[in-house]
């Protein structure tokens, strides 16, 4: 594998990480994704709330989860809890109902805040990613199995790529902070 493929493979596995990292960060509406990175102790080890339940959102701030097996509704209410989203479950028989609360000004403020944060931390891995892929390469040009001016060259393309990758981050970003603000 070359030393490109191996730096753009690090840099979108970065920005596919920002992806999840959002997708728990709340909007004012309800979405299921929010679940996502909950594990609940059913049957002896850690499961997703997907794995082991439905999800719905039957109302545009209401969140339905429905587990396959109803014995496990009171652990997916309490494992909610403990997670600490921000949400108190609520277990309505073989169901766990969350109703997602408006947003307030400050919440959403706060919101912003962590979007930049996640967003920061995936472009300091894309720039970490730079850095060892431009390590490598002088390493090469110093054991003598490439030339300085493909040192150079492979410099740069690895540049190109950490543009590249930071502005889509910053697009991401973008999109997740006006998803956030909408009211």
């Amino acid at each position: 594998m070359s030393i490109l493929d191996d730096t753009k493979k690090h840099m979108v596995a970065a920005i596919d990480h920002l992806k999840e990292e959002l997708k728990g960060i709340r909007t004012g509406m309800a979405n299921p994704s929010i679940l996502d990175n909950i594990t609940i102790e059913v049957y002896g080890s850690q499961m997703r709330i997907r794995d082991i339940a439905t999800v719905s959102s039957p109302e545009p701030r209401q969140l339905l989860i429905t587990p396959f097996d109803p014995q496990n509704t009171a652990s997916i209410g309490k494992g909610i809890e403990v997670a600490n989203i921000g949400i108190m479950p609520i277990v309505d028989g073989n169901v766990v109902r969350l109703n997602i609360p408006q947003m307030d000004e400050n919440m959403r403020k706060d919101m912003v805040k962590m979007c930049h944060k996640k967003r920061e931390d995936a472009k300091i891995s894309v720039r970490n990613v730079r850095r060892d892929s431009n390590d490598t390469v002088k390493k090469q040009k110093n054991d003598g199995d490439i030339a300085e001016d493909e040192m150079k060259k492979l410099e740069k393309q690895i540049q190109d790529l950490t543009d590249k990758f930071c502005k889509e981050a910053d697009e991401i970003s973008a999109y997740k902070e006006k998803e956030v603000s909408t009211i």
